[in-house]
């Protein structure tokens, strides 16, 4: 028997388009939970009204209430500015509905670690959307690393690079600290910081510092961290969006006493393995993560068919439904609202150490 979901969509730009695509396609999926496009909100009448026809929204709105009073809509999938994440979300979770925000889940910790203590009392599934997490790659080299095939991991080094940001002129609401929080960041280091969790574990120490190199910007261009983890590893994390000629480079490597594992985005599908005991004059084997045992693989095409970038949304919302519809943890393998905010804890943390100019000890608020 083939169950409904509504969903009620915050957000008609980058993300709104990235999510409500990722529906429509779940919808020719074999999935007993099946969304249906009931609502989506936004501040713009002509951008919102287009967006809905344009995905197949039953009706639209310019005011994100009505989505959370609609008792037709079952997940509310928070995809508008960072300035709209909590009151929204934790308002929609208060009506008893199953709550997706994409990341940054907060502007800063403090608002971070309210919005998942608030929502995570309502006992809804939350998701914040770190959709790296869910690139076939990704989740096959967490996969390696959970059967000891690196053996004890000692190094993390992962930067995520992009270019658009050189530019005086750019004025939207990634670049105003009231709606975005920060910068570069909260847009691109954060990725970096939940991909260490995931792969790695939790990190303990921060060592580093944000740095604005355009006159007159208010968030901050670039950032650099070198971490401990609390089972010991010690990474670095990098992210701008003034690195030009990089268009969306978020690369990655992880190194163990038995082998090693890299990634870059910008080759979405393929993953860098190196095994100590094998002949090291060859190094590195690319692997095309597309067989049919490989992570996400069941869902798509023959083995060499590979995936794009927007598929990962796929694989976060059917994550997120398949949780909804057969009441399990959305974790370890999708983000958590605790994740959003333990990331956010580290970010914070970097910034704390660049004002000061120490290491910075992680701190982690516990759950009330």
């Amino acid at each position: 028997m083939v169950t409904e979901i509504g969903i009620g969509m915050l957000g008609y730009a980058f993300m709104g388009k990235a999510h409500s695509r990722a529906f429509r396609e779940i919808a020719r999926l074999d999935t007993p939970l099946q969304p249906r496009l009931v609502a989506v909100a936004g501040r713009n009448e002509e951008a919102v009204a287009d967006t809905a026809a344009r995905y197949g929204y039953e009706r639209w709105t310019t005011d994100w209430r009505d989505l959370v009073s609609d008792p037709a809509i079952g997940l509310f999938d928070n995809g508008g500015p960072n300035s709209l994440h909590a009151e929204p979300t934790i308002a929609a979770a208060e009506a008893g509905k199953h709550v997706l925000c994409e990341k940054p889940l907060g502007r800063d910790a403090a608002q971070s670690y309210e919005i998942w203590q608030r929502v995570e009392a309502t006992g809804v599934k939350h998701l914040c959307g770190f959709n790296y997490r869910f690139v076939p790659a990704v989740r096959l080299a967490r996969e390696l690393i959970e059967a000891g095939e690196l053996g004890e991991i000692r190094h993390f080094r992962g930067r995520y690079l992009q270019d658009w940001g050189d530019d005086p002129s750019l004025d939207t609401w990634r670049f105003q600290p009231d709606e975005a929080g920060s910068g570069a960041l909260g847009d691109l280091g954060t990725h970096v910081v939940d991909l260490a969790r995931f792969l790695v574990g939790e990190i303990a120490t921060v060592a580093g510092f944000v740095h604005t190199f355009l006159p007159g910007r208010r968030v901050d261009d670039a950032l650099e961290a070198a971490v401990q983890f609390e089972s010991g590893p010690i990474g670095t994390i990098e992210a701008t969006r003034l690195a030009l000629g990089r268009r969306n480079a978020f690369q990655w490597e992880v190194n163990g006493s038995k082998g090693s594992l890299a990634f870059d985005m910008e080759r979405l599908n393929e993953l860098q393995v190196f095994r100590a005991d094998g002949d090291r004059a060859r190094g590195f084997k690319t692997v095309l993560v597309s067989e049919a045992d490989h992570p996400f693989w069941d869902l798509w095409w023959p083995p060499g068919h590979i995936v794009g970038w927007g598929d990962t949304f796929t694989h976060e919302a059917l994550h997120l439904l398949r949780a909804i519809g057969e009441d399990t943890d959305v974790a370890p393998y999708g983000a958590t609202f605790e994740d959003g905010y333990r990331a956010a804890e580290v970010c914070d943390a970097i910034v704390r150490s660049g004002e000061t100019g120490n290491r910075v000890t992680v701190e982690y608020r516990p759950a009330k």
